[in-house]
């Protein structure tokens, strides 16, 4: 447009000198160009709805043609579940778990939050069986409390696990110890975790859905998920050999193998200096505790006791250790 405007002022530079007459004539120019760029503005927008219009009736019959018609029964049994949505079961949510059930691709003894009367009902509604019902439960593989174990230094930042075992690894002389902050009891929406009066975490087996959220929290992954009948247990993590632990963790595993070789068979086996029970064999024995110098296998009861060997030192310290001096 503006080179048509330079053209149109040229032309009257040749004999037409009326002034209001070039003003017309720039006007027209003007409001014709303007004109065009609309039509051509409002034939794109005409185009590209006509397109959509097309597009999203297609999407429609389509959706009509190809939709699977929901079982009724998924909202029915969902309402029956916790709607806890822990994913013990193995699904993502309650609601996921409730579709499976109706499939019966699963069953309702899967529901580890759930009551024997409320599994019982949801198999009475899909007239299925209830399944076999193995509850999981967490368990700590460490017993290195703030009575019985140091730190190597005072730790003055973020309270969070998380945050102290970014600096160094953390404060604890044991690698692999739990460190104490209860960052496992702030995420376990079903208060089946407290940290006792020594900075220890305690699982609480009747409230366990085996949700996972503190195995996924833990920064030195102390927690694995097990069948509640296992009792025989190996609550240590450590990996050096010897009696070197000693000095900074009165309960740690010194590899010394006599739980190994008191236990049935190939019932226990130290790998990697650390005793490893096999859960696929007779574990259902408290022989191979007894003979433990420190303690570090135990057997648990399930109302939590905590059951050492004969051999095993008692301890009586209540306060917490001072730092280990470097």
């Amino acid at each position: 447009m503006v080179f048509k405007i330079i053209a149109l002022i040229n032309i009257t530079g040749t004999g037409l000198h009326d002034t209001h007459q070039i003003q017309l004539h720039v006007f027209i120019l003007f409001f014709t160009e303007v004109q065009t760029l609309i039509n051509t503005m409002l034939t794109a927008i005409a185009t590209m709805g006509s397109l959509m219009l097309v597009l999203a009736t297609l999407l429609i019959v389509a959706s009509k043609k190809l939709a699977v018609a929901e079982d009724p029964r998924n909202d029915i049994v969902e309402s029956m579940l916790p709607g806890a949505n822990c994913g013990a079961c193995g699904y993502i949510g309650c609601r996921q778990f409730a579709e499976a059930l109706v499939r019966e691709e699963t069953t309702p003894g899967k529901c580890t939050v759930s009551s024997d009367t409320e599994r019982e009902r949801v198999a009475q509604f899909l007239q299925v069986e209830v399944g076999e019902v193995v509850q999981q439960v967490v368990r700590l593989a460490c017993a290195g409390a703030n009575n019985v174990a140091r730190h190597r230094a005072n730790y003055s930042g973020i309270k969070t696990c998380q945050a102290a075992a970014q600096v160094g690894g953390g404060s604890k002389t044991c690698s692999w110890g739990c460190l104490g902050f209860g960052d496992c009891e702030s995420v376990c929406d079903f208060d089946a975790i407290v940290m006792n009066e020594h900075a220890l975490p305690v699982v609480i087996e009747a409230n366990c859905t085996a949700c996972g959220d503190c195995i996924e929290v833990c920064p030195k992954d102390l927690f694995s998920l097990h069948p509640v009948n296992h009792r025989l247990w190996v609550a240590c993590k450590n990996l050096e050999f010897g009696d070197d632990i000693l000095e900074y963790c009165q309960v740690g595993c010194t590899a010394c193998g006599k739980c190994a070789m008191d236990a049935r068979g190939d019932l226990i086996e130290m790998k990697n200096n650390l005793a490893v029970v096999d859960y696929h064999k007779d574990h259902r024995t408290r022989v191979p505790i007894e003979r433990c110098p420190t303690g570090a296998i135990v057997w648990l009861e399930a109302d939590g006791t905590v059951i050492k060997g004969r051999e095993a030192k008692p301890v009586y310290r209540q306060h917490e250790l001072t730092p280990q001096p470097t």
